[in-house]
């Protein structure tokens, strides 16, 4: 049986009562899924190896993808991983924040949480829940995001609750994600981005005064992923989604034979074009705000696959900012199935 803890609309009493029963089952071994300001977390014990791996087979997630393990201080993140010297100030700085650094891993870390690999993956979250039951867990706690393994991540507690109810402890339901994409990952061995997430490359280069370059597992090619989330196909919906990548104003011309039969996935700008060809529409927020787009990104994947639609469209967005970060999400859960004309899509409407 799954407990949900609601603490959207608790006193502060009840929230620590909440929160320190959740504490009590992470420090049981038990498995509990939790907010953050990014995505919400399914998490364990990151010193307990039969508890993470729960998680993998909760998920079904592959053993050689790892965990991420969250922190609530820097005392206890150095009991986790090795942060260099060179940028131990500057983390304590950033931190909270939607930022992943990948270290040297110390030999209290499990390998299940490490997908076998002598690095480990740490953040410290910039969400009080999250921080509260960190605490009063008093270990950290290894969490990759809430979903069945290759579907969109939850945003909310009820997205949680359709992916886990029955196979998890607790819910915490705090409400919607903050940004709703999931942290930027970057390792600080070569200084390299593996994963772009809520944290931009600017404000990377702004807080270590250096750029970060961009890493293979970054486009998905890496045999040995050293980050989450990217080998393996991930965010997909189960209805197919397709790319546009052409003029979103030829996009009616495309289309105009199988109208009603797929789903439009875009700008409010986008959708006011695709109002009318589509068979439904699923609006992400306007153009002009990323962060919008952002926020509400795998809500609406997990919404299609209610829709009565086929299959779904959905539209490119600038890559700058936190546009690289949606880009990535949007590529992995097409499986870069892209078209920008008639052909292209009769094309991928034959596989």
């Amino acid at each position: 049986m799954t407990i949900i803890l609601n603490l959207r609309s608790a006193s502060s009493g009840e929230a620590k009562s909440c929160i320190s029963r959740a504490a009590k089952m992470i420090r049981s071994g038990g498995i509990v899924v939790f907010p953050t300001e990014t995505v919400y977390g399914i998490g364990a014990n990151a010193f307990d190896a039969k508890a993470c791996l729960k998680i993998y087979k909760i998920k079904g997630r592959a053993r050689d993808n790892p965990l991420i393990v969250h922190v609530s201080s820097m005392s206890m993140a150095n009991k986790v991983g090795t942060i260099p010297k060179r940028y131990s100030s500057i983390i304590s700085s950033v931190w909270p924040a939607p930022l992943t650094v990948i270290v040297k891993a110390k030999s209290s870390i499990p390998k299940i949480v490490t997908g076998g690999l002598n690095t480990v993956a740490i953040r410290m979250p910039d969400n009080k829940v999250a921080l509260d039951l960190i605490r009063q867990s008093g270990v950290p706690i290894a969490a990759p995001s809430a979903n069945i393994s290759k579907k969109p991540s939850s945003t909310s507690a009820a997205h949680a609750k359709k992916y886990f109810n029955g196979k998890v402890d607790a819910i915490i339901d705090y409400g919607p994600s903050r940004l709703g994409i999931e942290s930027t990952v970057i390792s600080l061995s070569d200084f390299s981005l593996l994963r772009p997430g809520s944290y931009t490359m600017k404000q990377i280069e702004m807080a270590f005064g250096r750029r970060a370059k961009i890493a293979d597992e970054n486009i998905g090619v890496a045999e040995k992923p050293r980050s989450p989330g990217t080998k393996y196909r991930h965010y997909s919906p189960d209805k197919p989604l397709f790319l546009f990548t052409g003029d979103i104003n030829s996009l009616q011309a495309i289309t105009r034979g199988i109208s009603g039969k797929f789903t439009f996935i875009g700008s409010d700008e986008s959708s006011k074009i695709m109002r009318g060809s589509a068979g439904s529409v699923i609006r992400l927020g306007s153009r002009k705000r990323p962060a919008e787009i952002a926020h509400n990104l795998f809500g609406a994947l997990i919404a299609l696959d209610s829709c009565k639609s086929e299959f779904a469209i959905i539209e490119c967005f600038s890559e700058a900012g936190m546009g690289l970060a949606i880009m990535n999400r949007i590529r992995k859960a097409c499986s870069n199935k892209c078209f920008s004309s008639q052909k292209g899509l009769e094309a991928l409407l034959k596989r």
